[in-house]
């Protein structure tokens, strides 16, 4: 069997899960391309990123559009 036969297999299976497992997953994946080989968040910061990820999708705290944080900021710079 040929990788992109697995990786195809892999999306399929991964589809079918809930939500918050697709979630993990895709969250995995993007770290996982962004990350050096051998980096590795200290505990403290493990926590917090999962404290921040709760927080967003339990709907605690509100996301902005980059683009309006960045006007605002160069708003109040003037």
């Amino acid at each position: 069997m040929n990788m992109e036969i697995k990786a195809t297999q892999v999306l399929d299976a991964a589809l079918h899960l809930s939500h918050p497992a697709r979630a993990f997953i895709a969250e995995r994946l993007l770290e996982s391309l962004d990350a050096e080989p051998d980096f590795q968040l200290s505990a403290k910061w493990q926590k917090e990123i999962v404290q921040r990820c709760q927080e967003i999708d339990c709907g605690k705290v509100e996301l902005l559009p980059g683009e309006q944080v960045f006007e605002q900021a160069f708003e109040d710079l003037m």
